[in-house]
């Protein structure tokens, strides 16, 4: 029964982690939209940019764009990192 439960408990663990790495790092820009960033769960203003396509995203967040400086505060994020972020960012109900 106690495998289960670690079992149970393992499988949430990865957004778990992705939402701790937003905290970490996106969070002190995208939840207030300081300098224009796009504030986490804004759909409209998220809309525009994910028609940019996610490999753009992608590389705006490692190079940096604009007022965002390269990496976004992420120094260790993975491309899928970045891309898990921004899907975050984009898709959380306001």
């Amino acid at each position: 029964m106690r495998a289960e439960a670690s079992d149970e408990s393992a499988q949430p663990s990865a957004p778990r982690e992705i939402a701790q790495l937003y905290q970490r790092t996106c969070f002190s820009c995208h939840s207030s939209g300081i300098n224009g960033a796009p504030r986490t769960g804004d759909q409209q203003a998220w809309a525009a940019r994910m028609d940019k396509g996610m490999d753009t995203l992608v590389h705006n967040a490692r190079e940096g764009f604009q007022a965002m400086p390269p990496r976004g505060l992420c120094f260790d994020c993975s491309d899928e990192e970045y891309g898990d972020l921004i899907l975050l960012m984009a898709e959380q109900a306001d």
